[in-house]
């Protein structure tokens, strides 16, 4: 059955020079509305993981999701996604120190630059505040990746930084572990102390 992941490849495929044709037949078919527009894959993680928590399908209310491989690609996706292209509804989030990129992409191809959501610094970190970091440590040491941390923080580079700015950079030094992590720190919050980050809430509020 064709699903939502299909376009995204498709879309994917269509903003690394191939032919859209697949993506306008997908989007059709599939009634999508509205794209999502994430810097990477651990920000798609944590998206898709607060949706599931709240009983949202996000596909079945024509929302794609889409990591577009870093902030300087949102011109080229909001160009094919939004009004010059499929003119689909654009929104995401954005970091803080990116939002030159956002602002530039997006004026580029007539889209409101409003729609997006920013991040102090990434999504990592406002999770990590959120959570707390004596939560963060305990999450890292029931993924048995306490040996790991160990080793990261007796690296002279970590001597004297802040356990936030640790939890940070460890999460972005093993390939995979930011994706696992965006999914796992947001299973951790509490959503009756209202306690995931604004960004965050404020766009899946949004869609």
């Amino acid at each position: 059955m064709t699903d939502m992941r299909a376009f995204r490849d498709a879309v994917d495929s269509w903003a690394n020079g191939g032919p859209g044709d697949a993506a306008r037949a997908l989007a059709v078919q599939l009634g999508v509305r509205t794209a999502v527009l994430l810097e990477g894959p651990s920000d798609l993680a944590a998206v898709e993981a607060l949706a599931a928590r709240r009983g949202r399908d996000l596909a079945a209310e024509g929302v794609c999701v889409v990591p577009m491989g870093g902030a300087m690609s949102v011109g080229r996706y909001a160009g094919l996604l939004g009004p010059p292209g499929l003119g689909l509804r654009l929104t995401g989030l954005c970091d803080e120190g990116e939002q030159r990129f956002y602002a530039r992409g997006l004026k580029r191809a007539g889209a409101p630059h409003g729609g997006f959501f920013v991040c102090v610094r990434d999504l990592e970190d406002e999770l990590i505040r959120a959570l707390g970091t004596a939560r963060v440590e305990e999450i890292v040491r029931a993924e048995d990746d306490l040996r790991a941390w160990q080793t990261f923080l007796r690296q002279p580079a970590q001597h004297g930084r802040a356990r936030h700015q640790q939890l940070r950079r460890f999460l972005g030094t093993k390939k995979g572990r930011k994706i696992r992590y965006g999914r796992l720190l947001v299973d951790a919050l509490d959503l009756g102390l209202e306690q995931v980050p604004t960004p965050l809430d404020d766009l899946l509020t949004s869609l």
